[in-house]
């Protein structure tokens, strides 16, 4: 499964992840391989995250059960946002194209999910 967010909005991020923990509960977390890939304004998750503990909380929580969160390089190069600025980011973390990602993924047979 991959997962688009593109917003911001700190309510629907919270859902987001929500909808996420409760599709992995649904299944079991060695039932399936999430990925969820943030982009424009969905690099936000990971900057609120830096101050906001109940969001960090929830990061660490899916990335515990195998989900990786893929940033969008052209994001953070037209918005100069650093690695350090995002919360639990890594080199390993960053795609070239959050967009291409997405193709990409869905080619090699991942279902999409826009919550």
């Amino acid at each position: 499964m991959v997962y688009h967010i593109n917003y911001k909005d700190p309510k629907l991020l919270n859902s987001a992840l929500g909808n996420i923990k409760n599709h992995i509960n649904g299944v079991g977390e060695d039932n399936i391989t999430l990925v969820v890939v943030l982009h424009g304004d969905g690099v936000e998750l990971l900057k609120l995250a830096m101050e906001d503990t109940n969001l960090q909380s929830k990061v660490l929580e899916l990335r515990a059960q195998k989900v990786k969160f893929l940033i969008c390089n052209n994001t953070l190069k037209s918005r100069t946002i650093k690695l350090e600025d995002l919360f639990e980011a890594t080199e390993a973390d960053v795609v070239p194209s959050g967009v291409v990602e997405l193709a990409r993924l869905q080619q090699q047979g991942y279902a999409y999910i826009k919550p």
